[in-house]
């Protein structure tokens, strides 16, 4: 196997790892979906939206951020997605869960500046605009969904209705995480091979692959699933995990039709913002909020300037 796909299915045990914890741990907090269910479901996404979506967010992630002299960036590919690694687990493990997505870009657009690239300055403020209105959106219109949930004829039935909504409704947050967030893994096997693929043909087995490298990485990630982002923020239950899962797939798919990378995370945490002050500003534990606040707002200016500082280092040296 070539260095580049190793590179890439590496990653995605990683993304699967740090990503899966968010996602299937919120949609496990209500009945009806074991985790181990739910995180093939997300796998699959990963695997099969960007065949039913398209790769627009691959290919900003790849193409649009930074253009190297001479056209072969992988060096300082490598050296972004090393940092971006090395920036999520070194701030998860001080306690500040963060953005693998951010981190990436940070360390993409690092790399570049440290080994001469030419860094595309509005791409990269188009996606910081992104991450910072994702979590918003999701907060303003979580609202609107929790009341609109909460008016569905589902007591009758004993919450069956309910749960099938739920399930539904993390489907679509798959599919979405799939067109968007996940797309940063195809982004780093388009950056190894210089974007050469040729048709479906060549990208279902890479996707089979990939996809399955996710669920690898979800799988070793399980016993951090328990406690889930939804803990972090704010108490749930099913009504409130349903318009969170709603509120964050339309934020995310939204997004992707735009070709701008967007954190699930983030728009899951906007979202569960909202549905808690839709019951109350005391539902919302401050204290976890102010903690992905300050993570997010480390996370894209460090792994920038480890990346450019590692690429300039590396450059200055061979």
């Amino acid at each position: 196997m070539e260095v580049g796909m190793v590179v890439a299915a590496v990653f995605a045990v990683f993304t699967g790892f740090n990503d899966a914890g968010a996602q299937v741990g919120l949609g496990t907090r209500a009945r009806g979906l074991p985790p181990l269910a739910a995180l093939a479901l997300l796998a699959t996404a990963v695997a099969v939206a960007p065949l039913v979506v398209g790769t627009a967010v691959a290919a900003t992630l790849d193409g649009r951020l930074v253009a190297y002299p001479g056209g072969d960036g992988r060096a300082g590919l490598y050296v972004g997605v090393a940092v971006a690694v090395a920036v999520t687990v070194g701030l998860g493990w001080r306690g500040l869960p963060t953005s693998l997505t951010l981190a990436l870009v940070g360390g993409i657009a690092g790399a570049g500046t440290g080994g001469g690239g030419d860094v595309s300055w509005p791409v990269i403020a188009s996606v910081l605009a992104a991450a910072a209105a994702a979590p918003v959106a999701g907060a303003l219109i979580a609202g609107a969904a929790c009341r609109l949930v909460r008016g569905l004829p589902h007591v009758g039935t004993a919450g069956i209705r309910l749960r099938w909504l739920h399930i539904a409704a993390f489907s679509a947050g798959c599919v979405a995480y799939g067109a968007n967030d996940g797309q940063k893994v195809l982004a780093v096997y388009f950056a190894t091979r210089d974007g050469t693929l040729h048709g479906a043909a060549d990208l279902v087995p890479v996707l089979v692959l990939l996809g399955a490298c996710f669920l690898a990485g979800g799988l070793a990630g399980l016993p951090r699933l328990a406690a889930g982002l939804g803990g972090m923020l704010t108490p749930t239950r099913t009504d409130t995990l349903v318009a969170t899962e709603l509120t964050g797939a339309s934020v995310v798919l939204g997004t992707a039709a735009l070709g701008s990378p967007v954190s699930m995370t983030q728009s899951l945490a906007g979202a569960l913002i909202g549905t808690g002050l839709a019951r109350g500003t005391r539902r919302v534990r401050w204290r976890g909020v102010l903690a992905l606040g300050r993570a997010w707002l480390f996370t894209l200016p460090l792994a920038y300037g480890l990346a450019a500082l590692a690429n300039a280092t590396i450059g200055a040296l061979s």
